[in-house]
Formats: structure tokens, sequence, C-alpha cells
């Protein structure tokens, strides 16, 4: 056991003189630096008996003199210090990451200026490119430093700079007619391979052709710097690749905000017009609304009409939740089409109760009708999800002529039109349509029974029905009536539920809650017990 306690102990001091684990990290302790405290503090006094080594490495005295609290706390500091401290092979590692990302960027920074003029004499971190000369030799010394001490050195040329860059002409103009080399350095640079490729550009006769083929941020960040050089140029090219590349939704939004941040007013508005536009009329709203709704109603191909229809409804939901949004659709435009839905929807009920030789083929009128009221229903949820559906309640209960057109003919033409008055209870139900009672309980006279008598076939045929929020909201209707229009329509219903069982809406629990308002919790008036008498009788012991 000793063997194996000295052997681990030897390990530990081999990885401690490696540099592998700090000193400190295994020396500290609380405890002993408090009991060893009086030799410390009298080696730290000057005592006799101290040499100036043990005065040098012992902590000061008060840090071991001072109360308990400040023991801890100052432990505490201590202990975190030495934790936080890197070890050599954490420093290794960062040194090897530094390493591998200076490596990359020089093998960048080589690419981009293997073509460079100047490539004769550029030094970047002591590395030379040595190539031909294309504009003679170089007179100005430009050096970039990126924020983490990079540096690039390259031997351009001062009529080129004082040519495309308003800022290096006006660095340039301070010297006058100095004709020897000057020394320009710019530091803190963001991004230093971005800068250095905007220096190449401005020898470019040819900017919108180098461009292509680049990636948007890419182009951001040329832009950025050609405007902080005042490379007019290059900031001309860069908004018209900008303006004419398509981006992606988070390009889209850095196009945005480079450009803001930029301030170049007028010079990006041709690319900003991809995203905004005069601000629109009200009425412009409208008809471009009442357009796209129309083609929706009157599609001839199902598939791109039921795709259309979801998309819209996506959109319209989007930006009703977009407090931003600008976009407010009318409610005379949607009321527009909803009599334009019931004058197509009333024309083919009637076409369909005439005499049999003015009717066209079964699967036609069928497919017909319910396209039509697939197009009401489809109108009157974006109704309810724009808070405009109570005059619709309204419009819909004074469809006397339609329901009894509705009454007339088989119930598998007609039993998509009763998904109408589900959708009406059921946001009812739900409060999102609030109509005075006369309204509600006119709906009910009006299309209730035919919503009984259809609702078997729209349980079995219609995928879309919700049979329990279909009941839920239909008894939750029922129970805002009166009490005595609650009384006539429950009694109603059950001796209908007797007869037809599941082809019955089963509205239990409204029933319930009437009757119990109706002969268990009432509520009316108090009753009159004037004429009741109370007689007292004794009981014999």
């Amino acid at each position: 056991m000793a063997g194996e306690d000295g052997l681990r102990s030897r390990e530990v001091s081999a990885m401690i003189k490696q540099g592998f684990i700090p000193s400190q990290a295994l020396s500290f302790s609380p405890s002993r630096a408090t009991a060893n405290a009086p030799s410390l503090a009298r080696g730290a006094l000057g005592s006799p008996s101290s040499s100036p080594s043990k005065t040098l490495s012992s902590p000061s005295p008060p840090r071991f003199f001072a109360s308990s609290s400040s023991s801890s706390a100052a432990a505490s500091a201590s202990a975190q210090q030495v934790l936080t401290r890197p070890t050599l092979f954490e420093m290794m590692s960062q040194e090897q990451h530094r390493l591998e990302s200076s490596n990359a960027l020089k093998s960048r920074l080589s690419k981009i200026l293997s073509n460079a003029p100047f490539v004769n004499n550029v030094v970047a971190n002591g590395v030379e490119w040595n190539g031909d000369l294309g504009f003679g030799s170089g007179d100005v010394r430009l050096t970039v430093v990126s924020r983490d001490g990079f540096r690039v050195s390259m031997d351009v040329h001062r009529r080129v700079l004082s040519e495309k860059s308003r800022y290096f002409a006006e660095k340039l103009r301070r010297d006058g007619g100095v004709s020897h080399a000057v020394d320009i350095e710019i530091s803190e640079c963001d991004d230093l391979e971005v800068y250095v490729e905007t220096v190449v550009l401005m020898y470019s006769e040819d900017l919108k052709k180098r461009l292509i083929g680049e990636g948007v941020d890419k182009v951001l960040g040329l832009l950025k710097v050609s405007s902080a050089i005042m490379f007019d140029i290059g900031i001309t090219a860069c908004l018209e690749y900008l303006e004419a590349v398509p981006w992606s939704n988070d390009e889209e939004e850095k196009v945005i905000s480079h450009l803001r941040q930029l301030q170049l007013h007028d010079s990006a508005a041709e690319v900003l017009h991809r995203v905004s536009a005069e601000p629109s009329t009200s009425s412009r709203a409208d008809d471009i609304f009442l357009r796209l709704l129309s083609g929706v109603l009157q599609a001839k191909d199902d598939k791109a009409r039921r795709e259309m229809k979801s998309l819209i409804s996506r959109l319209l939901r989007e930006e009703a939740s977009d407090c931003s949004s600008s976009l407010d659709v009318s409610r005379g435009s949607l009321y527009h089409l909803c009599h334009r839905c019931l004058s197509s929807l009333t024309l083919c009920l009637s076409e369909a109760a005439g005499p049999d030789e003015n009717r066209r083929d079964r699967g036609t009128m069928m497919a017909e009708i319910a396209r039509e009221a697939d197009n009401m229903h489809w109108i009157v949820e974006i109704l309810i999800d724009k808070n405009m559906g109570d005059e619709f309640v309204k419009l819909w209960a004074d469809q006397k002529e339609l329901a009894i057109l509705h009454s007339k003919i088989p119930i598998v033409y007609r039993h998509e039109i009763s998904r109408i008055t589900a959708q009406l209870c059921v946001a009812m139900g739900k409060g999102l349509i609030l109509v005075p009672k006369d309204t509600r309980l006119s709906l009910l006279s009006t299309w209730l029974e035919a919503l009984y008598e259809d609702f078997g076939w729209m349980r079995r045929a219609s995928r879309s029905l919700d049979k329990k929020l279909l009941e839920d909201g239909l008894g939750q209707t029922i129970l805002t009536l009166p009490l005595p229009q609650q009384q006539a329509i429950f009694l109603n219903w059950f001796d209908r539920y007797l007869n037809k069982g599941d082809d019955c809406p089963d509205i239990q629990k409204a029933f319930e809650i009437w009757w119990r308002r109706a002969f268990i919790r009432q509520h009316g008036p108090e009753l009159n017990n004037s004429h009741l008498q109370i007689t007292v009788c004794g009981y014999p012991n």
C-alpha cells in the first residue's frame, strides 16, 4: 500500500513539474495555512530565525490574523484564482488553436493576394509573397492589424489609393508633395481578410465581375469596409450585387440591418425596394385582398385551390398576430364575398331542387354544392379570425329561402351546408362571436332542424368535422337562450336523440345544466309564501 502511494506521489510530482497540474492546486489548504499562521507571521516580521527566502514566500500577516469570515473569503478567492489558472496542457491547446487559425488565415490571404498587382512585396506576420509588378514599385506601405495582433503589410500605390478612396486621398493629402514612401497603419481591424480583399479590389477594372460567385455575407463585409474608406466604386459594385442576387431569410435580415447601420440612404434605395415600398392605402390593400380571395373561390384546380386556401389563411393569421402589420382588410370586402358565395349557393340549390329533367348529373351537382359550401365556410372562418363574424350570424339566420331549398334536396347533396351552421355554433359557444339573443334564437330556428337531419352524414362524410367540438358549441349556444327557449329546444332534442342515437348530436351535458337550472337551482323571483300557515302543537310526554 505504501509502495502504491509512493508511485502515485511520484506520478503527480512529474505532472506538476511538466506543468500539466498547477502546484498551487495541490498545495493550497486553508486549514494548514491557519495552523501555520504564527510561524509564518514571525517570518514575515523578520524574526532572526527566518530566512529571507521564507520571508518572501510567506503570505502577508493580515491574511491570517483577520476574522474568520475574512479568512474564509480570502481563502475562497485564492482557491478560485488557482482553479482558474490554466495548466500547461490548456496553454498548449490554446496555442495550437491560435496557430491553426493563423495558418488558415495565411492560406486565405495567399489566395486573395495571388493575383494582386502589388504582390511582389507583401509581408504577413513575417511571410513574404513575391510576384510581378503591374503598377510599378509601391510607394505607400499599408499595414493592416487585426484585433488579435495579426499584421499584413502591403506596398501599394499612392495613385490608386488617392483615385479610388476619399479616405486615403485625404490621409495622403496631408503629406503634400512628399515623394518618399509613406507608411499608413490601420489598427484594430474587425476583419483583416475582408480589408485586404477590398484593397485588392481597388486595383480591379471590373468589380462586378470579381464579385460573381461570392456569398451575401462576404459582399456585406466588403461593403462595410468600402463604406469606411469611402471607396465609392466598391460601394456601388456591392450594392448592385446585393440588388441582383436572391437572399435567404437570414440573409435578408442581415442586408437590411447592414444597410441601415451604414446609412447609405439614396445609394441603398434600389436594394431595399425588394423589401419596402411606398405606404399603401387601405383601398389598395382591399383590392389586392379581394383579388386573391376571388381567385381562390373561382379556382378550377381543386388541389391548387386547397393549397392556396391554406396559404392565405396562414398568412392572415400571421398578420393578425403581428401588431406592426399595416394590412387592414375592410369588413366590406369580406361581406362582398359572402354575398357572392350566398348567391352561388342559392343558385346551385335551386337547380338541385328543380325538375329532374333540368338537373345535371348527380356527381356534378354534389361537387358544385360542396364546393360553394366550402367557399362559404372558408370566408366565415376568416371573418371569425378577424372578429367580424357577428354580422354574418344575422345574415345566415335570415336565409329562410335557402333553408327551404335545403330541405327539398337529398341529404347527400346538402350536408356540407350544415357545416356553416355548426361553425357558427362553435364560435358562439366559445364566445368568439357576440350577438343578441334574438339573433341566436333566429339562427337556431332557421337551421337547427337541418343540422339535426344532416348530422349523420356530416359525421361519416366530413373528415374535418370535430364531433365533440360541434356538440359542445351547440350545447353552449342553446344554454345562452332564455330558459323557456332552452326547454323547448332540449325537449325536442331529447325525443330526436332517442330515435336517432349517434346520428343526432350528443348534447347531454348541456341538457343536464338546463335540468338543474329549471328544477333544482331555481333563480326566479322569490315565491310568495304568505298563504302558508305555521301550526304549533304540543306532543305528549
